[in-house]
């Protein structure tokens, strides 16, 4: 009789483990949300002591503790920022205020490419959803500039493009955002 009260408890916590294994690989958790990004390869030191930004090359795009948004100096709405860091990228009228370009030569082929930098800056109080939306508009900026370059270079839009000329494209047409650790400024502007 004692035996086969163990056979049933055994049995019982053998179901029950599977049943918990099955709903552990079948469940998938909510909504991702995230960036999907991949960080860039870790530069050499002596690499790093070259590469000098000049100023006029930076954008700083800050979200203060308040979400409030701030492109250079001038504080902007979130609708806004596209448009400016794409006229900053690109700077159409060649302006000493906006990014250098430089000839490169990707390919066999020469291409005037934007020296601008894009620096997110944070709040610690700064909240997820802003900071997300502040990230898809610059990248949503460069992606539109990338579908301008293809269309006027290959005739289609980037993600049409075979995987040689992507690269062309992302040479062309760099995603230079960098981030600074989020800062704890207690003011709210």
């Amino acid at each position: 009789m004692a035996r086969r009260k163990f056979k049933e408890i055994g049995s019982t916590a053998d179901i029950a483990f599977l049943l918990l294994c099955f709903f552990l690989m079948t469940t998938t958790m909510g909504d991702q949300s995230g960036l999907n990004r991949r960080l860039p390869p870790i530069p050499d030191s002596e690499k790093a002591q070259d590469q000098q930004v000049n100023r006029r090359n930076i954008i700083i795009v800050r979200i203060n503790s308040a979400d409030r948004l701030f492109a250079g100096s001038e504080p902007m709405d979130i609708s806004q920022l596209k448009d400016k860091i794409k006229e900053f990228l690109t700077n159409p009228t060649n302006s000493p205020a906006l990014p250098e370009k430089e000839a490169k030569e990707i390919e066999g082929k020469t291409y005037m490419v934007s020296k601008g930098v894009i620096s997110l800056q944070n709040d610690r109080g700064t909240s997820y959803q802003a900071y997300l939306a502040v990230q898809n508009e610059l990248v949503k900026a460069v992606n539109e500039l990338r579908d301008d370059f293809s269309k006027a270079n290959f005739g289609k839009k980037f993600s049409q493009l075979g995987e040689a000329e992507q690269e062309i494209v992302k040479k062309a047409v760099p995603q230079n955002i960098s981030e600074a650790e989020p800062k704890d400024t207690g003011k709210k502007k």
